[in-house]
């Protein structure tokens, strides 16, 4: 039974959002501000954290890059700012996916839940990807990403997105095609958001930002992904 961490100050909302997790089966656990929310997430260690992105004490986005320290548990972003950079914003810290207040407490699960099937399902695929005589490693059926030996914390969207190009060196994707291969045609949000997540892997597995080695910018097009493969 999958453990979700919901935390939000809005105590109506966390009741209606709690009730109906509970009700498709989920464990959940609440926090109404920021510095328990820290303190309890190493105890609670929750399999999916939903976040709101104003709280009375921390903000949101300084939360999740707490939690970004330390691991890559999906994180859903609450957030009564609609604005495109705000929505961005949120993902370069390494959010997942975000949902604009009001909303539908069904929408709610249900994006719970695709993003749990896709951490699961990759979790089922057999293979280890290796580039560049062993410098980068790519294990799918451990879902990690090691650099020179060294394992890095990639979030469940930055995995797909990797593992997309990866399985394809050298193909161009589009912001779109990207979104539909690593997320699916009902993905909700902006083909910007690539752009925030391919930084952030950049951020991880390049040596030098100025001149990547692994994944390049096809201006006018988008991104593809290069390296030696074993």
């Amino acid at each position: 039974m999958p453990k979700i961490f919901v935390i939000d100050d809005e105590v109506r909302l966390l009741e209606v959002i709690k009730e109906y997790l509970q009700k498709e089966g989920f464990e959940v656990f609440t926090s109404i501000n920021g510095e328990e929310a820290i303190r309890l997430f190493p105890i609670l260690r929750p399999d999916f954290i939903i976040l709101d992105l104003m709280l009375p004490d921390l903000s949101g986005e300084e939360i999740c890059r707490q939690i970004r320290r330390e691991s890559d548990v999906p994180i859903l972003m609450l957030t009564a700012k609609s604005g495109e950079e705000d929505r961005i914003t949120g993902l370069a810290l390494g959010a997942d996916d975000y949902l604009v207040k009001p909303f539908s407490p069904r929408e709610l699960v249900m994006r719970v839940k695709a993003i749990l099937r896709r951490t699961e399902g990759q979790t089922k695929t057999k293979n280890t990807l290796i580039f560049n005589n062993g410098e980068l490693e790519i294990n799918i059926d451990e879902h990690t990403v090691s650099k020179r030996g060294k394992e890095l914390r990639l979030t469940p969207n930055e995995f797909s997105i990797l593992l997309v190009m990866a399985q394809n060196p050298n193909k161009t994707y589009s912001r779109a095609q990207l979104i539909n291969a690593a997320f699916g045609y009902a993905f909700a949000g902006y083909e910007r958001t690539i752009d925030a997540h391919i930084k952030n892997i950049r951020q991880k597995i390049e040596d030098n930002l100025k001149e990547p080695r692994y994944i390049i910018t096809v201006y006018g097009i988008g991104y593809k992904f290069q390296g030696d493969k074993l």
